[in-house]
């Protein structure tokens, strides 16, 4: 192994033993109606459940780490200005704990966009993955970052667990769903982000890229109805406008 990508091999591990739960922390657990849930003083929010294919926690992150988080914010907001991007909306308070869809997603470069953005606006986010891209070194950095691993080959129980995760999570907590699924063209988008919310009880937030005109941020909240086909008509309408990067990769029709 290169002696650069061993480092950062040991680093990466390194991330993952400090922020692992529950090291040096009281821990308390609780049931859950059918999990079980535990907190300890670090604030940081485990699930555990029967099943595989979805997430098992809601582990601690970078948006919960005090001093990097006002770091990272100050950082973000210089960068995104001097670029010449714009931050828009703000979290309402009966959005604090959510769904959140961004879109439209076409290339790796939305992600940091979507991460600076949230350091703005002050979230808590979660966001989901395909697994390759929590391979080892870089697992330990990205689950800081929010992320969580998901198997498409193993994803029978996602909506359940997450549903359970968002319902048992203390304080504000916005799970990021990406609708389309991946950043290459698609034109049909999954409905996972709309079962999640239903069965969590909770609001869709539409948060929205828009690179030709430099503009990310916070859009309308949206309550689903149970209407799915006329609710996903809606929620693509709010983006029929709007371009990503590779203009070609979105379809909102």
């Amino acid at each position: 192994m290169k002696p650069a990508l061993a480092r950062a091999a040991a680093f990466a591990a390194l991330l993952g033993e400090w922020w692992k739960p529950g090291i040096g922390a009281r821990v308390r657990v609780e049931p859950c109606g059918d999990a079980v849930r535990s907190r300890d003083y670090r604030g940081s929010l485990h699930l555990a459940s029967a099943g595989r294919g979805y997430p098992r926690r809601m582990h601690r992150t970078i948006f919960g780490t005090p001093w990097v988080n006002t770091l990272l914010r100050a950082a973000s907001r210089a960068f995104l200005k001097l670029s010449g991007w714009r931050v828009e909306g703000e979290l309402p308070p009966h959005a604090r704990k959510c769904v959140l869809i961004a879109a439209p997603h076409t290339t790796n470069w939305d992600l940091p966009y979507t991460l600076m953005c949230a350091f703005v606006l002050r979230l808590n986010v979660y966001w989901m993955g395909k697994a390759s891209i929590f391979r080892p070194p870089f697992g330990p950095v990205m689950r800081w970052l929010g992320g969580i691993s998901v198997q498409r080959e193993q994803s029978n129980n996602l909506v359940a667990a997450s549903a359970a995760a968002l319902r048992a999570a203390d304080g504000p907590v916005q799970l990021i769903v990406p609708p389309e699924g991946t950043r290459g063209k698609t034109t049909q988008w999954k409905t996972g982000f709309y079962y999640i919310a239903r069965e969590a009880r909770l609001p869709i937030l539409l948060a929205y890229i828009d690179y030709p005109n430099k503009r990310v941020g916070l859009g309308p909240v949206f309550q689903p109805s149970g209407d799915i086909e006329r609710d996903m008509q809606t929620i693509k309408a709010f983006y029929a406008p709007l371009r990503g990067r590779h203009a070609d990769r979105f379809d909102a029709g």
